[in-house]
């Protein structure tokens, strides 16, 4: 089985260019051609008071190009930085290196083991996604030669640009290093943002600080704030846990004031609320089908267990935990609330106590004599349960985990007796088996998220403002292409973008990171705001012409 790689959370050798315009390919010959009647004269690109000539994007997966869960060559040249960078050079702007990778697999290998898988693509047939065959040949200790003007790197929390070492090959396999830093670092020791600095940028990009929020999300809540110690080497902060909004002010406005140190301008862009994206609404919840033959006749039988749970969830007053299949309609899954009063003992003393409970237990075909194992093991499995309602969010890699065995209760009930088939009975994941909290957003942990994005959101917001820089207000773009879609202005295909999964057009397979066109209407905006504000007129690209669904 492939190893899941730790870098997500959270696209860009054959390169897609976006149609070099006939007015450009004019604009390159250095003498003035003679316009013919109707045709309009080729426009002079300028810079306005930016400086284009030594472009740096600093940034994570976003700033990478990373979609349809991996970083692959045709996601690279993609890449927004790589976009933008395209039109900087019709003004005055340098070349634009990025850190390869291999092939268009994605994928990565360390001393020849597989990290990170391919990257995924829909099997039309099935109506899912799957990683692409093939095997990854992008080796993590083969150190490429920069510097790079792409300093994005997949994985990076805010304060991981400062980690002194976060490339260092030797500690990539511990989770101590990060991979794709580790093939593009200059060396072993150093920071993401000595190797951006070296290059004495003019102009710049900062987009950062969705991985300090990202990983709890996608990982259903599994995390908490961290407490700042002064200590930013990278193995002080591993795991899932939302940045402290005061540590993530203070590494922000350092990072800023540091590009900046030079007199270089810049954009930088704020977070998305990460709920908007598909990974987190795509899967209902309330995707059991009672016409799902696998399910539906099941339903009586299961009604007739939970029956009972919920006469006692009635008898200790918590009747709003009790679960109900529906012979006509979806119903919802069955989920684990750790803010729920773990009402496990409680459980489990009550059923000891019904005289007719050694009766219900002999319809499983066990002994009356199992009725207190059973209370027991009823008890540890519903303390903390209920059914999810419209307010709870499914992460996407739920819908292949619904209806399935969980083999750790499946393994665990089998060693308190019980026959394989009744223990099956009793794991199934999200029916008689709770959800764990790794599968849900539940609506705390959802507020947890929103404070942070806020918290984060009005530091990026006022350090714009303060080294007075461009800005991208991403979270509302993003909050837009949910809730209404964003018209694309196309030369010969107008357009719709929206969140849908896979139809939208928005969002890569993995329901986090942009597609190529979201890549490109992402990167129109921005050029958009540095026109704005720098004074230039800078010309946006196609967005139809990239595009939203790799097909191979």
């Amino acid at each position: 089985m492939k190893n899941k790689h730790i870098y997500t959370a959270f696209l860009f050798g054959a390169f897609l260019f976006w149609g070099c315009s006939e007015e450009d390919d004019i604009f390159a010959v250095p003498f003035v051609p003679e316009v013919v009647q109707g045709t309009p004269p080729p426009v002079n690109y300028t810079s306005g008071t930016a400086d284009f000539s030594t472009y740096v994007a600093v940034g994570n997966s976003l700033t990478a190009g990373f979609s349809d869960n991996a970083l692959f060559i045709r996601g690279q040249a993609t890449s927004f930085p790589n976009i933008m960078a395209q039109q900087f050079a019709l003004a005055g702007g340098g070349d634009f290196s990025q850190p390869l990778m291999n092939d268009d697999l994605g994928g990565l290998l360390l001393g020849g083991n597989e990290i990170a898988d391919t990257r995924l693509i829909f099997d039309a047939a099935n109506q899912v996604p799957v990683n692409i065959s093939g095997d990854p040949t992008t080796e993590v200790s083969n150190v490429l030669s920069g510097p790079f003007n792409n300093m994005g790197v997949p994985g990076a929390k805010s304060y991981h640009l400062l980690a002194n070492g976060y490339g260092n090959v030797a500690g990539v396999a511990a989770g101590l290093a990060n991979p794709y830093f580790a093939r593009m670092a200059s060396s072993p020791n150093a920071s993401v943002m000595e190797d951006a600095m070296a290059q004495n940028p003019t102009f710049f990009s900062l987009w950062i600080g969705s991985n300090d929020i990202l990983g709890y999300a996608v990982s259903g809540g599994s995390g908490e704030d961290h407490n700042f110690t002064g200590n930013l080497d990278a193995a002080t902060y591993a795991g899932n846990d939302i940045t402290n909004a005061g540590v993530f002010a203070q590494v922000y406005n350092g990072l800023l004031a540091t590009l900046t140190a030079g007199g270089a301008e810049g954009i930088v862009a704020n977070l998305p609320n990460v709920t908007d994206a598909p990974y987190f609404t795509t899967v209902p919840h309330a995707p059991l089908d009672p016409t799902n033959p696998n399910f539906g006749p099941q339903i009586p039988t299961l009604n007739t267990v939970f029956g009972a749970m919920n006469q006692v969830f009635a008898f200790l007053g918590v009747p709003e935990r009790s679960v109900v299949f529906s012979e006509n309609s979806a119903s919802a899954v069955v989920i684990r609330d750790e803010t729920l009063t773990d009402l496990s003992v409680q459980i489990a003393q009550v059923l000891n106590a019904d005289p007719n409970f050694p009766l219900f237990v002999q319809q499983f075909g066990l002994p009356p004599q199992a009725a207190p194992l059973v209370a027991n093991l009823f008890g540890a499995a519903y303390g903390q349960v209920r059914q999810a309602t419209a307010e709870d969010l499914l992460v996407l890699p739920s819908r292949n985990v619904i209806g399935g065995i969980n083999q750790d209760s499946f393994a665990f009930l089998q060693s308190q007796g019980l026959s394989p088939e009744l223990a099956a009975q009793f794991s199934a994941e999200g029916i008689t088996y709770a959800l764990d909290d790794q599968w849900v957003l539940i609506p705390s942990e959802q507020t947890a998220i929103v404070d942070a994005t806020v918290a984060f959101n009005t530091t990026i917001a006022a350090a714009a403002e303060q080294f007075d820089l461009a800005f991208f207000d991403a979270n509302a773009f993003l909050n837009t292409v949910a809730t209404t879609g964003v018209p694309i202005q196309s030369i010969d295909n107008p357009a719709l973008i929206t969140a849908d999964f896979v139809t939208g057009g928005a969002f890569s397979l993995d329901g986090v990171h942009p597609s190529p066109r979201g890549y490109a209407v992402a990167a129109n905006q921005m050029i958009g705001i540095i026109n704005d504000k720098y004074g230039s007129n800078l010309p946006e690209v196609d967005p139809v012409e990239f595009t939203g669904l790799y097909l191979n």
